[in-house]
């Protein structure tokens, strides 16, 4: 025990991260009727975690270097833990954000610290089996999470998805304590402070920026709170650039070297990384609600028509993930992005007013494929394109890229949704469209038929079901259309060193020496 000790404990922790990215999907609709929360809210639970874990990754790697990975491990389960206990007794839709950003704070400081704990915790060939266990359990949660969403909501009710975590926190917790090592900080010093300034303008920036694409869904892209929440943005991104070029300038380490975006391989990574998560995951919650509103599943039968997508994406990742690395980066996570848009095009060919759950199963697993084969090459292809000193600042950037994706993806996605949704009842003369479009969004499908004269209920259901499939219809569709950007990015920008592991540009930087 004490030899696995510290990789039990690193994936306990992975398991209730990741299963809290895709267990909530399955539980929306319970959140909706029990919470009253509007489409608007329910989008906020997912991204405020999301958001939180994007915008603090490379910060927390930061703090666990300056004041210790374990301690800062334990310190992000603790406060996982907490947030997951009020999650649970939530008495509205705001509190339940609150905490589902507080969770993801938690998250970030557990999911910057695990890769160095198991550096410091195994040697040799201990290390690699580390390493591939701890990414099967990855896989693993992410694929359970949907199912096991299903199972605790309809079996026990929603607040469980969250108190599930408690247990398994404390485990983890005593775990880490018992047999990790305290390892030792990094002395602070001018180079290594931590870029808060940095921190601080990119969470404004992307959290107005997903502010703004939520409420212009609600309020109309002209009003006056969406124009100001784009204007933060603004002010804030360029804050940011401001920041992170006078920080460098110093001699000190950014958040983010903005000097590694002029190396088109990283770009072109970090833009596969953001389009990937936006395709793959950003339509799920809407999946969800059309499933268990209109399609007329249960949560467990939901979360088994959710599940082949992170299904396929593990078993591909476990078959050959050790495999893909021999080739060019691009070729892997390039033909994965298609595979993406491939299967979001399947989806959508499969979507119609009376379409059943069983329509979906292949595009899902087509789309699971794609993730499966690309995931496993974004980080070390990362790492690889840049300076080896830049190595760790590269890995974050793609993980926070990737979390960012699904944030905006479910911002803009539900935007589109709205539109076409809001456009399909109004073609039918549905009384006020936009509050149904946004009931029907909320898996409240039955009470928008409800309000119908008795005379015109089968009507205004034939309608909520045109509705809803006219939504995800061009959801699906703008699905596949960033898929395919993304994979003309990676395959024109990622280029491979001949006969080396590293990209073109790192190698070219590595070998050639420094000008005086």
């Amino acid at each position: 025990m004490r030899k696995w000790g510290p990789l039990i404990a690193v994936c306990l922790g992975a398991c209730i991260l990741l299963v809290d990215v895709t267990i909530v999907n399955v539980a929306l609709p319970s959140m909706a009727r029990d919470l009253g929360a509007s489409f608007a809210s329910l989008q906020w639970v997912i991204d405020a975690y999301a958001l939180a874990l994007a915008a603090l990754l490379l910060a927390a790697g930061a703090l666990a270097d300056r004041h210790g990975h374990r301690r800062a491990y334990v310190g992000g389960l603790a406060l996982f833990a907490v947030a997951s206990l009020v999650c649970g007794v939530a008495p509205d839709a705001d509190v339940l954000i609150a905490a589902r950003a507080v969770q993801g704070i938690g998250g970030a400081a557990m999911f910057a610290t695990a890769p160095a704990l198991l550096l410091a915790s195994y040697q040799g060939r201990d290390r690699g089996k580390a390493f591939g266990l701890w990414g099967a359990a990855n896989g693993a949660a992410a694929a359970a999470g949907p199912l096991l969403g299903g199972v605790l909501t309809q079996r026990i009710g929603w607040p469980v998805i969250f108190w599930i975590n408690l247990p398994v926190a404390v485990v983890a917790i005593v775990l880490s304590r018992r047999f990790m090592a305290a390892d030792r900080p990094v002395a602070v010093g001018r180079k290594n402070r931590i870029d808060l300034p940095g921190a601080a303008t990119f969470s404004v920036a992307a959290g107005a920026l997903v502010y703004g694409l939520i409420r212009g869904s609600d309020d109309g892209w002209g009003s006056p709170g969406t124009l100001v929440s784009y204007a933060v943005a603004a002010l804030a991104l360029v804050a940011f650039v401001v920041v992170e070029h006078r920080t460098a300038h110093r001699g000190e380490t950014p958040m983010l070297d903005l000097a590694l975006l002029r190396n088109a391989s990283f770009a072109g990574l970090l833009t596969g990384a953001l389009l990937l998560q936006a395709s793959a995951f950003g339509c799920l919650a809407l999946l969800s609600l059309w499933l268990q509103s209109l399609a007329g599943l249960a949560p467990i039968e939901a979360g088994l028509a959710l599940t082949p997508l992170a299904a396929a994406s593990f078993l591909v990742s476990a078959v050959t993930g050790r495999h893909i690395q021999r080739f060019s980066p691009r070729l892997p996570i390039g033909l994965g992005l298609l595979l993406a848009a491939a299967g979001m095009l399947l989806l959508r060919a499969g979507m119609s007013e009376g379409a059943s759950a069983t329509s979906l199963t292949w595009g899902l697993v087509v789309t699971g494929l794609g993730v499966g084969l690309a995931t496993p090459v974004l980080v070390s292809a990362a790492t690889s394109a840049v300076p080896q000193q830049r190595a760790g600042m590269a890995g974050g950037a793609i993980n926070t890229a990737r979390q960012l994706g699904m944030t905006l993806a479910i911002a803009v996605l539900g935007a589109v949704f709205a539109s076409n949704a809001t456009n399909t009842l109004t073609d039918g003369e549905m009384p006020h469209a936009a509050d149904a479009a946004d009931a029907l969004a909320s898996g409240q499908a039955n009470e928008v038929i409800a309000s119908a004269p008795a005379g015109h209920r089968e009507a205004a259901a034939d309608l909520a079901h045109q509705a809803f499939a006219a939504g995800l219809d061009r959801v699906f569709l703008v699905s596949a259309l960033a898929a395919a950007v993304g994979a003309v990015a990676v395959l024109l920008l990622v280029r491979t060193a001949p006969g080396s592991g590293r990209t073109a540009e790192a190698a070219g930087k590595v070998s050639t020496p420094a000008r005086t």
